[in-house]
């Protein structure tokens, strides 16, 4: 079997890892905000890790599959750059933040930075669901 005969599944699996790696880190970013202590347990943040490995994973498989240059491809070079943002964004907001008020605001940043990843994705455009007001 050839790669691109997975290539629905593949994409399928991408699409629900995003959607179950967004969904945890807002739950987790939410009770870190409420000061729960589960929110940094070490199963909720092995399968934080797990479940944004599969993604990347998925991602890199569709990649292959589809014999695409992410820095060739406008809208997957920004969404490439705003991976890390992301990262850095969301570690600022569940562990390293000084005061509640900066945990808010880092994980405002991150979810803003979430949400831009997911709209470039589907607009398939580097300005994402912007892209009609800004033309």
């Amino acid at each position: 079997m050839a790669l691109i005969d997975f290539y629905p599944q593949t994409r399928l699996a991408h699409i629900g890892l995003v959607f179950v790696s967004g969904t945890l880190f807002a739950l987790r970013g939410a009770a870190a905000i409420a000061g729960a202590r589960w929110a940094n347990l070490a199963p909720l943040r092995y399968a934080s890790y797990l479940i944004d490995t599969a993604l990347l994973a998925a991602a890199l498989l569709l990649l292959a599959t589809l014999r695409i240059n992410p820095l060739a491809e406008a809208w997957l070079a920004v969404k490439l750059a705003l991976l890390p943002a992301y990262v850095v964004l969301g570690v600022m907001a569940l562990r390293r933040a000084r005061s509640p008020s900066g945990r808010v605001a880092w994980f405002v940043a991150a979810l803003a930075c979430f949400v831009a990843m997911y709209s470039i994705a589907r607009a398939h455009h580097p300005l994402g669901l912007l892209r009609p007001l800004l033309d």
